[in-house]
């Protein structure tokens, strides 16, 4: 079987983010794994609408259009999460809103005070709804974590567990993304 294409999703476009530190570490993960092709996705290059805005319908509706076709070209998904309020980003939920993910697996690497879990769980229940089938195996970066990379320096591969669960995530997207799109050749 052909390699999987994966898409790594920055979930965030706000000044001073985080998102783009777990966009690149898991992207270099999954890119040593002979059975993937990895791209990362930024959010701040596909400036959309808001879904259902009046002006989602005039020339920002080119900029969904793009969205959606780049998203057509992958097998998988992994999305930076940050937490706010609870939940993820605007950003991120609009362009879910308007991307296309039927009979696709997601996963989420997650970052905050508890790791983004809430906004995690969330993000499951709206990706059923999307068609799409996440993983169970979430990578969570949580505050000490979050911290020691934001404000002093280390890395997340300084955090063994969060490779470990790297790891696990990886496989099952394999699993999931090799099983779903066998079925989408039928």
């Amino acid at each position: 079987m052909n390699n999987l294409k994966i898409a790594v999703i920055v979930g965030s476009t706000r000044i001073g983010r985080f998102a783009d530190r777990p966009a690149k570490w898991i992207a270099e993960i999954a890119a040593q794994r002979p059975d993937f092709e990895v791209e990362v996705l930024d959010l701040l290059d596909y400036p959309m609408a808001f879904f259902g805005e009046a002006r989602a319908l005039e020339a920002e509706s080119e900029t969904a259009e793009r969205w959606k076709k780049k998203l057509r070209e992958f097998d998988a998904f992994i999305f930076t999460v940050a937490e706010y309020n609870h939940g993820p980003t605007a950003v991120l939920k609009n362009a879910i809103d308007l991307g296309e993910f039927i009979h696709k697996p997601v996963a989420f690497v997650g970052y905050g005070g508890v790791g983004a879990a809430r906004a995690v769980e969330q993000l499951r229940m709206i990706f059923v709804e999307m068609g799409a089938a996440s993983v169970k195996t979430g990578v969570h970066i949580s505050l000490p974590e979050y911290i020691g990379v934001a404000r002093e320096g280390k890395n997340l591969n300084d955090y063994q567990h969060l490779i470990d669960a790297a790891g696990k995530q990886l496989d099952q997207l394999a699993w999931w993304g090799n099983a779903l799109k066998a079925a989408r050749s039928k």
